[in-house]
């Protein structure tokens, strides 16, 4: 396991994020998309998750779409100290009834550092208002999720504006600490494709199929925030390791490279060999 711990500040929470270490046995994988999970929990971190303010959780995601976590996190920060607190600075405020209140022009300007801060704004303030009119309150909306079976939060989560399935599955597993939910972002997406676990053709919702069905319950949480990191220091959209070094990637063994071509020089989306 690397040296390195997980970062304090990512949509995960960290090491503070509420999750907690994991039992892991890197036996004999029954699957490649469960060798490759085990290799990546060797290389960085085994963590359950869960135990996070729903809502919160919720609005943490929304700010994190199409941005990275280093722009994101100023933003949640941000919004926090805004409307996290009550009048006295305690931070027993709900927050879905401060942001359901909240002005859209302050509000887009307190996550102006998240990008596209006009249309998260107004997502974040109609998710709140959303939150009160189903739930009553953030408190009420965090038991929803915790308690409900996973399919109902999810078909729920999705039927609101601007929560598509990586925010759900994010919510469920960071929120609910659901087993089995491995939310596909941009680089779980290129990554799993590109090793050649799923079909280079597969949307996000296929990708997100294959690895629920091959990785096992237990170690989903820690293989969706593990991959990430593993895209950002390894598998890049552009300059993978392996485009200069074969030996250079910890996955060289378990990859198909699907749509590298070192030979070339050449990196292409996966879909793209189709054509």
């Amino acid at each position: 396991m690397s040296e390195d711990p997980e970062p304090s500040r990512n949509i995960s929470g960290g090491l503070e994020g509420g999750g907690v270490a994991a039992e892991f046995d890197p036996a004999e994988a029954e699957t490649r998309a469960e060798a490759v999970v085990d290799r990546l929990g060797e290389l960085y971190w085994q963590k359950t998750y869960g135990g996070q303010d729903a809502f919160t959780c919720l609005v943490r995601t929304i700010l994190s779409q199409n941005t990275s976590d280093k722009a994101s996190q100023p933003a949640h920060d941000a919004l926090l100290e805004r409307y996290g607190t009550d009048d006295s600075g305690d931070a027993d405020a709900d927050l879905a009834e401060a942001l359901a209140n909240a002005t859209q022009s302050e509000l887009a300007e307190t996550i102006s550092s998240a990008g596209l801060y006009n249309q998260k704004s107004e997502t974040i303030i109609d998710t709140a208002e959303w939150v009160l009119e189903e739930f009553g309150s953030a408190a009420a909306f965090d038991a929803f999720v915790k308690d409900e079976p996973p399919e109902t939060v999810r078909e729920t989560l999705l039927s609101v504006r601007g929560v598509g399935p990586k925010t759900a599955d994010c919510v469920l597993l960071f929120a609910g600490g659901r087993g089995g939910v491995f939310p596909v972002d941009t680089h779980v997406h290129r990554i799993v494709r590109r090793l050649g676990i799923a079909p280079p053709d597969a949307d996000h919702e296929g990708v997100r199929e294959v690895v629920e069905r091959d990785v096992p319950a237990t170690k989903c949480g820690f293989g969706h925030t593990a991959m990430i990191q593993f895209g950002r220091e390894y598998c890049t959209a552009r300059n993978p390791a392996c485009l200069e070094d074969p030996d250079a990637c910890p996955m060289g063994d378990l990859c198909d490279q699907v749509g590298v071509y070192p030979a070339t020089g050449e990196v292409v989306d996966p879909s793209e060999t189709l054509e």
